[in-house]
């Protein structure tokens, strides 16, 4: 990594020779001094930071000051002007990138070919999770574990007005998170159109009135997202299939809908539909959440039963055809037919059309290689979110674009996802963070778990709802905590206390002395830890 420094006060050769003495007796460093251009040219690994080289040479009473951090041997544009950073996307890792980089005195051209905002706001977490909140309203309302006492009504559903008052607030989040935000930052240009990378310090960009323009930068960055895969079955193409983007913005609640796929798109559209009123099937080519614990599928699969949501495991699509408003699937384990077919199997990158190949940025599968600065193979470019091999989690793609922007101006900062949360917004919900009890085990590590169900969590037992479980892996000879998965009500609120424990590297009996608020979900933490050395059944209330 190159840095270039700006240092006033040198009066002769020896000034820039005692200041070239100091940067070089640094680690790793290897400093060029010139009196001549008042300038340190230093080539520094990672772990050197900026600021320390700042401090070095002030300390030797001179003035120092950042002029531009580079991968490559540049030109002078970047200390005329600040330096200038390209975003490619306007979702959350592009907007945490544009946003921090001008935070840190860097000019920002953002570009961007579709609806600002990215998948998130748009298309994604919150229009899916409106959704998913008034399915679960609809839900209560014809069935609850009250209703001896109270009297249940099934709901009249009018989708229509459902989605005219989600895309309002979609429309809201958008215009002031995104829209209004770009519109005051006088250090971000937006561009509207296709770029497309013609070297490593070049894109061109097409666009949206049809003109070429020429973005010349200093770092580029890339979060262009991802977009709904597509299944490889024969005749699916030429049906009327949904993709979760067509799922969230029908206006009508179909009567039989089928779902192809069994990770977290599939299962919560699949039972944000059925309580709205769909004969829900899922088609799975193994079993529910094929790569976790398999715990984990088994209890969502069981409370898809009792909704009457039907999984059927193992099936292969041979054919898809769509005929009178009927779509007909040739299946190993049948001919199914439904009204609608939505296709949830997973997201691919947007990055076909960057010519990434041509400038030496390595991708795996359409998704950009990054190390854990977010840097690409390319020294001047990085990226984060859905569009690189990293997890596709929207506080995931913010994190690293952030970071990326921190990195890009000259400091060193690294994405850390050793403790990183995982929510899955069905009922019951599923969290996790860490290590499941293989992934430890492959790992080398020597485990303990226990696994609590809910009937001995008082909060889950005074909400008559005991679906589900808490279980925590740890390594056997410490007690550390490896991971924690959990299957119950609000999941997704418990599981940031279970990633605080583990980032702190906490072990069972210290989870175990905590004080946890009762008739809370969060202590079932505390009493599956207690249940590493004693039976949780002989305790009494709170005790401690």
């Amino acid at each position: 990594m190159q840095t270039t420094i700006t240092v006033t006060g040198m009066t002769c050769m020896s000034c820039a020779d005692s200041i070239q003495a100091a940067l070089n007796a640094l680690p790793g460093v290897e400093a060029e001094v010139s009196y001549d251009q008042g300038r340190a040219v230093i080539t520094r690994p990672g772990e050197v930071g900026t600021e320390r080289l700042l401090e070095t040479i002030r300390a030797k009473g001179y003035g120092a000051e950042l002029m531009q951090a580079t991968g490559r041997a540049s030109s002078d544009r970047g200390s005329e002007q600040g330096l200038h950073i390209a975003v490619i996307g306007s979702g959350g890792s592009s907007m945490a990138a544009a946003l921090k980089s001008v935070e840190r005195g860097a000019r920002v051209t953002l570009i961007e070919q579709g609806t600002i905002g990215g998948t998130c706001v748009n298309i994604g977490c919150v229009p899916s999770k409106i959704m998913i909140r008034a399915a679960h309203i609809a839900h209560l309302r014809r069935e609850s574990p009250f209703d001896d006492g109270l009297t249940a009504a099934p709901p009249t559903i009018d989708r229509g007005r459902l989605l005219a008052q989600q895309q309002a607030r979609v429309e809201e989040l958008r215009h002031g998170k995104y829209e209004s935000i770009l519109d005051d930052n006088s250090a971000i240009t937006v561009i509207r159109g296709r770029a497309r990378f013609r070297d490593a310090q070049t894109l061109i960009v097409d666009q949206d009135d049809g003109s070429e323009r020429e973005v010349a930068f200093d770092r580029a960055f890339i979060g262009t997202g991802a977009r709904p895969a597509m299944l490889l079955a024969p005749g699916l193409a030429d049906t009327p299939y949904w993709t979760s983007t067509d799922a969230l913005a029908s206006d009508t609640i179909p009567e039989r809908l089928a779902v192809i796929g069994a990770s977290v798109v599939a299962v919560e559209l699949a039972q944000a539909f059925a309580r709205l009123g769909s004969q829900v099937t899922i088609l799975a080519r193994s079993r529910l959440f094929s790569r976790d614990d398999p715990a984990i599928g088994d209890a969502l699969e069981a409370a898809f039963k009792t909704e009457g949501i039907e999984v059927l495991r193992g099936v292969q699509v041979d054919q898809v055809a769509h005929a009178a408003d009927e779509f007909v699937l040739a299946t190993n384990a049948g001919e199914i037919r439904v009204d609608k077919l939505l296709v949830a199997i997973g997201r691919t990158p947007n990055t076909e059309t960057l010519n990434l190949e041509a400038i030496g940025v390595e991708t795996s599968g359409g998704a950009v290689l990054v190390d854990d600065s977010l840097r690409t193979t390319v020294p001047t470019i990085y990226a984060a979110g859905d569009c690189t091999d990293q997890p596709q989690f929207v506080y995931v793609a913010a994190a690293g674009g952030s970071r990326a922007a921190i990195n890009m101006t000259g400091d060193e900062a690294r994405l850390d996802l050793s403790a990183m949360p995982a929510v899955v917004f069905t009922d019951p919900q599923i969290a996790s963070v860490g290590l499941s009890e293989a992934e430890a085990e492959a790992q080398g590590f020597a485990t303990d778990s226990r696994t609590l169900t809910l009937d001995n969590v008082p909060r889950a037992l005074v909400n008559f709802d005991t679906t589900g479980f808490i279980k925590i892996v740890a390594e056997r000879d410490s007690g550390r905590l490896l991971g924690i998965q959990a299957v119950t009500g609000e999941a997704g609120e418990l599981i940031q206390t279970a990633v605080m424990a583990l980032r702190a590297r906490m072990t069972v009996q210290d989870i175990a002395d905590e004080l946890f608020p009762y008739l809370t979900m969060v202590e079932g933490l505390k009493l599956c830890a207690q249940n590493f050395t004693k039976d949780v059944k002989q305790l009494s209330c709170c005790a401690g």
